[in-house]
């Protein structure tokens, strides 16, 4: 029976927004993360559908490099839903 692996313990990633940037700019951010993790689980399937064995190891490791680059994005994404609330809420009434 083979030997079980410790995996890492996760390690917190955290995106920190541009205090100056719009709610606007923050969602383009998070299309790019997300279309950045989106390419690489591309590219990943394609190099096992094209291998003849498979690293376990490396895929493993690109599985948490996609992970963590749609964490980035969802992180992003939530900072900008907050920003547009903060937005909002600084208007006291129509222009």
């Amino acid at each position: 029976m083979p030997a079980k692996k410790e995996h890492p313990v996760e390690r917190s990633i955290g995106y920190h927004a541009d205090p100056d940037a719009s709610a606007h700019d923050l969602m383009n951010e998070s299309i790019q993360w997300l279309q950045y993790a989106r390419g690489v689980t591309g590219l990943l399937a394609d190099l096992i559908h094209e291998a003849d064995r498979v690293d376990c190891q490396r895929v493993a490791l690109s599985l948490e490099a996609i992970a963590a680059l749609t964490l980035m994005g969802v992180q992003c994404t939530a900072q900008a839903h907050v920003r547009m609330h903060w937005e909002g809420a600084g208007k006291t009434g129509p222009d």
